[in-house]
């Protein structure tokens, strides 16, 4: 979960990135008061023992460089403003097993203090103790891949494109054509959940009779991960119609529905949940505020989601290379080792892939447990979408042999084709 060192079985430890007028250590310190006694007054009943048992500690504050003007608004003057890594740790007591109130322990106020002029949460370490009531991820990569019949490689996937617009019946037609192309994996676009124009009520059936037909004539269900964001109740009984009609996959909007809601879905659900970060922007763009994905995706994993959305290397947004795979890095590695508990999540790379990433997520990651869902390079290949779909599972067939792309589409025309309809590496 963590490169921060795992805490003592009874404390939870942050690490930060902070900016500050005043000297490093003495804003750590202010930090810590905020998140535990909360005043800067010493009160009646603050006795040391309290403070002893309760109190945030700072465990480290390590300087960096000092800039001459300040990154964020409100912030107390100062002549310049220094940057330092700190370390605070809490008493797991203080926040008992629950997410919102851990975020609020451990961002919360902190982001509002005029000591600071940046603060960033870079990473988290939760003991034991804490991991141990979440269930965690119900399906997590074995389940998603007995569901969806891939035993090996990565799942390849599509988004239902256009995004807004289709008719269940035009979006049940369009996946009638991915599923007998050889599709793995199939996914709604976040902007569609339950529209006057496609009610889930008429999609959800209209796409599992497809893919029911397809199971029954093939022996192979490919997944669809049916967006069923809403409010806790409209989730459950979204996801119900999902499970009745034979659907393998619902999806949620994490940042929207919140850690509670994603809780509250988890507990009720039979099916695998297919996290979507859309918003993500808001939390990592800016350097000096917000929080690492690293830190986000422990507790989304806690919470129960099966797959993660990382965006892609050589995408169309703004994440860099370098954040993208450290994110699916730490989808894949454990939050607790016990036997019988896989509480990894399936990293979701997308946006602006085709044939051309593939070696590259693989060289980095070192693992295909990944979903690489392609909307253009499979949909927009010049000899259609079956052609599409070969392209990347060659792609990925010669990637996981340390093969090159250009010798494997010698003996593979449509990766051949794709190589070239392609650009690589994308650009604007």
């Amino acid at each position: 979960m963590s490169n921060t060192p795992r805490p003592a079985s009874t404390r939870v430890n942050a690490s930060y990135v902070i900016e500050t007028p005043l000297d490093a250590t003495q804003a750590a310190a202010a930090m810590a008061g905020e998140q535990s006694s909360g005043t800067f007054l010493k009160l009646a009943g603050e006795t040391e023992a309290l403070h002893e048992r309760h109190a945030a500690r700072v465990e480290s504050v390590t300087p960096l460089e000092t800039v001459s003007t300040p990154s964020l608004p409100g912030a107390l003057p100062g002549d310049s403003y220094a940057r330092a890594k700190v370390s605070l740790s809490w008493p797991l007591e203080n926040i008992g097993a629950s997410l919102p109130n851990l975020l609020a322990t451990v961002l919360g106020n902190l982001t509002e203090l005029r000591e600071l002029s940046g603060i960033r949460l870079t990473d988290i370490a939760l003991p034991d103790d804490f991991i141990e009531p979440f269930p965690g991820p119900q399906f997590s990569i074995g389940g998603t891949r007995r569901l969806a019949g891939v035993d090996a490689g990565p799942l390849v996937g599509t988004i239902i494109k256009p995004s807004v617009g289709l008719s269940p019946g035009e979006t049940a037609a369009l996946v009638k054509q991915l599923v007998e192309a050889g599709i793995d994996f199939i996914k709604d676009d976040e902007l569609i959940a339950d529209p006057p124009y496609s009610p889930l009520a008429e999609r959800v059936p209209a796409v599992m009779r497809v893919i029911e037909e397809h199971a029954q004539r093939t022996g192979r269900k490919p997944m669809y991960a049916f967006n069923i964001t809403g409010d806790i109740d409209e989730m459950r009984q979204r996801h119900d119609l999902v499970r009745d009609h034979g659907g393998t996959c619902v999806m949620a909007s994490v940042n929207w529905i919140g850690m509670a809601s994603l809780v509250a879905l988890r507990r009720h659900s039979e099916l695998p949940i297919h996290g979507h970060r859309n918003g993500w922007g808001l939390f990592y763009r800016h350097p000096q505020i917000g929080l690492e994905f690293r830190a986000y995706q422990a507790l989304l994993r806690l919470a129960g989601a099966d797959h993660l959305h990382v965006n892609g290397l050589g995408s169309k947004f703004a994440e860099a290379d370098a954040s993208v795979i450290d994110s699916a890095r730490a989808c894949l590695t454990p939050l607790l080792e016990r036997a019988g508990r896989d509480d990894r999540a399936m990293p979701v790379f997308s946006s602006a892939q085709t044939v051309h990433q593939a070696p590259a997520t693989f060289e980095a990651l070192n693992s295909t447990d990944l979903i690489f869902t392609c909307g253009g390079g499979i949909m927009g290949h010049p000899d259609g979408v079956a052609a599409g779909c070969r392209s990347i599972r060659a792609a990925w067939e010669a990637t996981s042999r340390g093969v090159a792309l250009e010798d494997h589409a010698r003996q593979e025309p449509d990766l051949a084709v794709a190589l070239r309809a392609f650009r690589s590496p994308f650009s604007g």
